[in-house]
């Protein structure tokens, strides 16, 4: 196993951050400072360091799903002394954050220790879907719907196109379907304030095929094999 998906593996960070730290001098194998990127790694024998920490591979990965809820951030520490996602869940392993949420976004996210998927499912390169539902006071215009599909323009540049539909109106509040699958930051709040429209609530639902469906608010559990499933035609 190359030395770089043997530290990803073992959950400390993506293939790509493995190679600056190899590069930074920070990573041994067997008491050797490694400066070869395509070094290989026998992981039943090899010693790996990483900052002077020895490495092991997980017997398995952990994937869960949280239901984030708003007054949350998305990182393992906050300077402001904010609640973190981390506080919901109970582990000892090292966990990263598969698609962020800001601080009054409530809805799914992915942890996990396989460095590899986190990177794929949040880069926008990736391309996977994220679906989310928004509540805006009054009733949006067709007009509104077709300027999001085509892409909205902010400060003259035109914003990734998104598939959006209404859901329901009950008079007063109108909740809205949006998929996109870039991934911009804070793209879905940005696209309705170009549209001079303030979000009441905003919900991810979806990420690629697993839907945020029967968790409870700050509740998180193992992703079912279905789910799993999916998560290996991705790699």
């Amino acid at each position: 196993m190359r030395i770089n998906k043997f530290i990803s593996s073992a959950g400390v960070c993506s293939r790509r951050k493995a190679d600056e730290l190899i590069m930074n001098g920070v990573v041994e194998l067997n008491g050797k400072i490694v400066s070869n990127l395509g070094i290989d790694v026998d992981e039943k024998k090899d010693i790996v360091k990483v900052e002077g920490k020895v490495i092991t591979l997980p017997l398995s990965h952990i994937y869960l799903k949280l239901f984030k809820p708003k007054g949350y951030v998305c990182s393992a520490h906050d300077e402001h002394g904010r609640k973190t996602i981390y506080d919901l869940i109970s582990t000892d392993r090292r966990l990263f954050s598969v698609g962020r949420l800001d601080y009054d976004t409530e809805g799914l996210i992915l942890l996990t220790d396989d460095g590899d998927f986190a990177k794929l499912v949040s880069h926008p390169s990736g391309n996977i879907e994220k679906e989310y539902l928004v509540s805006v006071e009054g009733q949006m215009k067709e007009s509104e719907f077709a300027v999001m599909r085509k892409g909205v323009v902010e400060n003259g540049k035109r914003m990734p196109s998104a598939r959006v539909k209404p859901v329901s109106f009950d008079g007063k509040i109108t909740k809205i379907s949006v998929v996109i699958d870039e991934g911009q930051n804070r793209q879905v709040r940005r696209m309705f304030e170009a549209i001079g429209r303030e979000i009441k609530l905003l919900k991810r639902v979806r990420i690629g095929e697993i839907r945020l469906g029967g968790l409870k608010r700050g509740e998180s559990r193992n992703l079912r094999a279905d789910e799993l499933e999916w998560l290996s035609r991705l790699k």
